[in-house]
């Protein structure tokens, strides 16, 4: 009565191993192989997203060492180096990547990343200008519409900005930019909607809070937006509208402005007061 039992028992360790005695080797070795991989695409993802930084340089430069022919090690190390802000070496990790034979459109889209973050602009629009224009990405957009920024060609930043936006969830930090694109222009006003609207999308991002209050100084509305804010946030954005005010010639309401950001700040804040200082001692001179 008990072989049924044993001859049932075998089956299921078959599942995880290959036999109940007498199996192949080879597919044990093979299904620990597949282990192996999963826990290596773990790690992989942990260096990528909480690792240090430089410590997961190190790991991709050691895997793509021992493989070279593996195109998912040589994009880590490229990103790794992104994360790190070692840009110059990025160029050449990506460069890499996109002569493997397994390359996507999507690796130049980091390359032209890349180069616009080492400060080569030019290649990064040629990059850009080499993808099929079916490939239609978020980042993609994004970085076409910094170059054309850069170049002043405006309506093209405006379609790119536009078109970014619509193919993402989280478009704070390309309105930011649109708006900050607006405000070098001198359109203010269109300026102070988008930064207003990159804020609604995540009231965290400070740089959009600044440049909103830049946008306000520009027009000589000195009042604070009625954005979310930190008390520190409060007193920083009091200095911007104070140096803000200054620039515009207004200069009793950038001191003002400025006395009421010192008084603000939990702490000393060192910055307002020696914008504060510079100002009157101007005055007394």
């Amino acid at each position: 009565m008990r072989h049924p039992i044993l001859v049932s028992l075998c089956l299921g360790a078959g599942l995880g191993l290959s036999a109940c005695g007498g199996g192949s080797g080879n597919e044990v070795d093979r299904k620990l192989a597949d282990v192996n991989v999963v826990d290596e695409t773990n790690l992989n993802d942990v260096m990528l997203t909480v690792a240090d930084p430089n410590e997961a340089v190190s790991y991709f430069r050691r895997t793509v060492d021992e493989k070279p022919s593996r195109i998912d090690l040589r994009r880590g190390l490229a990103q790794s180096l992104i994360r790190a802000k070692r840009y110059s070496e990025a160029v050449p990790a990506w460069r890499l990547v996109t002569e493997h034979s397994e390359s996507t459109a999507e690796d130049k889209v980091q390359l032209a990343d890349a180069l616009i973050r080492a400060n080569q602009w030019d290649e990064a629009d040629q990059i850009l200008d080499s993808i099929p224009p079916t490939h239609e990405t978020f980042q993609r957009y994004r970085l076409e519409a910094m170059i054309a920024d850069s170049n002043k060609e405006w309506q093209k930043a405006d379609s790119f900005y536009e078109t970014a936006v619509g193919l993402t969830t989280q478009p704070a930090g390309v309105l930011n930019n649109w708006g900050y694109s607006k405000l070098t222009r001198g359109d203010y006003a269109e300026a102070e909607r988008l930064f207003t609207e990159a804020i609604q999308q995540d009231g965290t991002l400070f740089t959009a809070k600044n440049n909103l209050v830049l946008a306000r100084g520009a027009q000589r509305d000195y009042t604070l937006p009625i954005v979310p804010m930190t008390q520190i946030e409060r007193a920083q954005l009091l200095q911007t509208l104070g140096l803000s005010a200054v620039k515009q010639g207004d200069v009793e309401t950038g001191k003002g402005l400025l006395r009421d950001a010192i008084e603000t700040h939990p702490q000393h804040f060192e910055a307002a007061v020696r914008s504060l200082d510079a100002l009157e001692n101007n005055v007394v001179n």
